[in-house]
């Protein structure tokens, strides 16, 4: 029978075979994290080779995400639907191991890793929701929510600051079904990390309410299984501290920087082989450590153990068996279209003259019944960005069936969080902080953009309208910023209608994450018909129209549509043939097919005025070099939010200025 040792190193093999073929990728991590990997996977790990989307299975998260062919060997080995092929087409275009683990590219892939740090946030994410959905569905002698979340990260995940923003809040939140592996090898890219690395991380982490497990020999299998073991016992979360060589078994270049991100070398590799005593070829593995590693028939019996009791739980609580698996299938409730719809038509009727970020509020007091799914949070700005709905109960440690989680001043950690309970399932989470903090958030909202999860972020204080916290506050090139994010709808709502209709088109989305962008100040009510109402959702539509074919179109967002309305009201008045279009979503408008986008922006009409409080330039797509940009091209000032509409041109006085020298020419 092949030894521990034998086992592991199939996994350095296969990882300095493929980084070989590739000419690039990174061996080191994999070939160091070997024998951690190995008594993890073989000895604890959870899983269904045959069912990787199985509701009860372990997370595993690869944080140190250049180590991907890591977690590719591991998924090749123990039986996924990933053939040695796939593992010789590493890195390739369209291959099913690019590299870095990329979500829906690789079956068994739990998230997208790659910028360091973001793995073992999305792992905190996938332990919260392990531990919400836990609260609130398991009974009595019934637990079937029940797994762990095991995470590797190295020097880097630990160097950036997103890790003391979510491994702080995993230890309050007491997430015992969370373990980390620290792959404590001194080195990164620019070499020894004794010259800009010096952290006690384990008293850091002692701080945060973990427990520690201190130097462990990451080539020791025994520590390692006994630390997973006492780890797998702890109410608080774990790190366990591996003291690793890395690029374990090269000769001349383990424990040093060249073996993190570049292929060995055929000669090294040699040695290694030699080194190693793996006299095998290149991705070659004996039939017996084929066998030792397949996890196939143990994963079969795992999930028909579950099944057996997911069974008995059906018996004894239908409606809550039925709601679980509505939940983690992703569905909404089948009658909330409808309820949505007819709240939307209320809000319409109501025709309120309010803040969006208020109507957003009160579309949670309205949506938020429905929706058991939806789990929400602030980053510390709940009273200002008005996320706390009339049911909103708090996820604390020792009560964690609530719907709402306390992030703290945290907006990368809670961005990367939320995706983690998105990739877990069962959950909608949205998450809240001003718009110009979407900087801290930036690469989080984007790695929800690139694996299209159904996150949704509340960004509110949209504009200089927000006033005087001035421009250190005031956002000018965020709202550019996510529209050019693929995968992204970005809404910016005129009024609470718009407001209720974002809401309702972000819940229902399903292929990706939405920002909802709320204003501070109060909003002009628009009138619609039921044409208009129905047009909300195409992302952009007439809300203001002439008799005949306009010779001038307002296009607008947010706040400026009122604006835009009292122009037309004015040029209307002079005689004028105008339009006004609100475009609340453009991602969405750009989607509408060439007949509904020439109803709305008729080529034929060049005159068009854009008119919207954050960065002129990304408007120019619709107005043309003929069309003008009423925006922003610099930073804003601290002073009331009039007057600052004022100072940078968002006046009645300079459209109706600026539609006369337009029409003139």
């Amino acid at each position: 029978m092949p030894s521990r040792r034998e086992r592991a190193n199939a996994i350095r093999a296969l990882s300095m075979d493929a980084v070989q073929k590739a000419n690039s990728g990174h061996p080191g991590a994999p070939m160091g994290m070997a024998d951690i990997a190995e008594v993890l996977w073989r000895d604890f790990l959870k899983h269904n080779p045959a069912n990787p989307a199985f509701a009860n299975r372990d997370r595993f998260v690869m944080s140190n995400g250049h180590g991907s062919m890591l977690v590719y060997s591991l998924l090749h080995l123990t039986g996924y639907d990933l053939g040695i092929e796939d593992l010789k087409n590493f890195r390739q275009l369209h291959s099913r191991t690019p590299g870095h683990p990329e979500y829906g590219y690789t079956p068994g892939v739990e998230t997208t890793t790659g910028p360091l740090g973001q793995g073992l946030a999305n792992a905190v994410g996938f332990a919260i929701a392990e531990k919400v959905l836990a609260a609130q569905f398991n009974r009595d002698s019934h637990k079937i929510v029940d797994h762990n979340t095991y995470v590797f990260l190295g020097d880097g995940c630990m160097m950036e600051g997103i890790s003391h923003e979510v491994s702080a809040l995993a230890g309050t939140l007491g997430l015992g079904k969370l373990i980390a592996f620290y792959d404590d090898n001194g080195i990164s890219i620019d070499g020894e990390v004794e010259g800009w690395f010096t952290d006690d991380t384990p008293k850091r982490f002692e701080a945060y309410g973990w427990q520690v497990i201190r130097n462990v020999d990451g080539h020791d299998a025994d520590e390692i299984k006994t630390a997973i073991e006492t780890a797998r016992k702890s109410e608080q979360p774990t790190l366990i501290c591996c003291k690793t060589t890395i690029g374990f078994g090269s000769p001349n270049k383990q424990g040093k920087e060249d073996c993190h991100g570049a292929p060995l070398g055929a000669e090294e590799i040699a040695l290694t082989r030699a080194a190693l005593k793996w006299n095998h070829g290149p991705f070659e593995i004996p039939a017996d450590i084929y066998k030792e590693w397949d996890a196939k028939e143990a994963g079969v019996a795992v999930e028909a153990e579950w099944n057996q009791r997911f069974a008995a739980y059906s018996a004894a609580y239908p409606e809550l068996a039925n709601e679980f698996v509505r939940r983690m299938s992703g569905e909404l409730p089948a009658d909330f279209s409808e309820k949505a719809s007819a709240y939307i038509a209320e809000v319409a009727a109501k025709g309120e003259t309010i803040a969006s970020r208020k109507a957003s509020q009160n579309a949670l007091n309205a949506f938020g019944p429905l929706l058991p799914e939806i789990l929400g949070g602030s980053a510390d700005l709940a009273g200002s960005n008005l996320t706390l709905w009339k049911g909103c109960k708090g996820v604390e440690a020792d009560d964690a069936a609530g719907n709402y989680i306390y992030y703290g001043v945290r907006e990368f950690g809670m961005s990367a969080i939320m995706n983690g309970i998105a990739l877990h399932g069962g959950f909608v989470p949205y998450g809240a902080t001003f718009l110009i903090f979407m900087e801290y958030a930036r690469n989080a909202v984007r790695m929800s953009a690139l694996m299209k999860k159904r996150v949704i972020y509340v960004f509110t204080h949209d504009s200089i309208g927000l006033g005087e916290d001035g421009p250190t506050h005031q956002p000018i090139e965020q709202l550019a910023s996510l529209r050019c994010t693929p995968n992204l709808d970005t809404w910016r709502p005129a009024d609470a209608v718009e407001s209720a209709v974002a809401w309702k088109f972000a819940l229902e989305r399903n292929d990706g994450p939405s920002a909802l962008i709320f204003s501070r100040q109060n909003l002009d009510r628009q009138t619609r018909d039921q044409a208009q109402l129905a047009d909300i959702t195409r992302g952009g539509y007439v809300l203001k129209d002439c008799a005949g074919e306009p010779e001038l179109i307002l296009i607008a967002t947010g706040s400026e549509v009122g604006l835009a309305v009292k122009a037309f009201d004015k040029l209307t008045e002079q005689g004028r043939n105008v339009r006004v279009v609100s475009m609340p979503c453009t991602s969405v408008f750009d989607a509408q097919d060439a007949g509904y986008k020439q109803s709305v922006l008729p080529l034929q009409v060049s005159a068009r005025i854009a008119i919207e409080a954050a960065h002129a330039d990304y408007w120019y797509k619709y107005v043309g070099l003929e069309g003008r940009v009423i925006g922003m091209t610099s930073f804003g000032e601290s002073a009331p939010a009039p007057a600052l509409f004022e100072e940078f041109g968002f006046t009645l006085e300079n459209i109706l200025a600026t539609a006369e020298e337009l029409l003139e020419d």
